[in-house]
């Protein structure tokens, strides 16, 4: 069992128009055994921005705390909160300079950018980008999540059904992830 899969968890981002939605399980676990059922994966960074971290449960606390951190400095030098684009670069490298000894975390970033423009991107452990124009998932129920996400999504929804469908294809992932579980937190913005 790979480090990625110890805690377990299931994570997902879709588009709608100008609006974007982030969703992730409940279950915190240690291999199969659960621990908790109501286990927060998704963090607020400002109103408009949100990340989610998939992977060991350890790492992705310390890796937020960092994170906020950062965007807090931000805040102070700049005077206004950050851009997704900028965020996701931030992630990234903080993620790459330690590769040598990695966070063992997937996170997936969703936020409004210029003009509720949405954006979301994933990125492996070292930071490695991964951008999208509709959905992008990550944890140990990717593989299903990729499955049910192609099959309901739709272009251009509003947020009620982005809603929708963005639940309905995390429930139906996590049925075949016996790693994740336990309902679901969902955020539309």
């Amino acid at each position: 069992m790979s480090i990625f899969e110890y805690n377990g968890s299931a994570l997902v981002a879709m588009v709608g128009k100008n609006c974007f939605a982030i969703a992730s399980d409940r279950r915190l676990g240690v291999q199969l055994q659960t621990i908790a059922t109501d286990f927060q994966r998704i963090s607020k960074i400002h109103d408009k921005l949100f990340i989610g971290l998939s992977g060991l449960a350890t790492d992705a606390q310390t890796l937020y705390q960092r994170l906020v951190f950062r965007h807090k400095l931000y805040q102070l030098r700049e005077e206004r909160d950050m851009k997704p684009e900028t965020f996701a670069s931030l992630v990234s490298a903080i993620l790459y300079e330690k590769r040598f000894g990695p966070y063992f975390c997937q996170p997936v970033i969703a936020g409004l950018g210029d003009e509720d423009k949405p954006f979301i991107c994933t990125m492996d452990a070292i930071g490695a980008k991964e951008l999208a124009k509709d959905f992008v998932v990550a944890g140990t129920a990717s593989e299903s999540l990729y499955g049910a996400c192609e099959s309901m999504f739709k272009p251009d929804m509003e947020p009620e059904e982005l809603f929708e469908t963005i639940s309905q294809a995390l429930l139906s992932s996590v049925d075949r992830d016996c790693l994740s579980g336990w309902g679901g937190h969902v955020y539309v913005v």
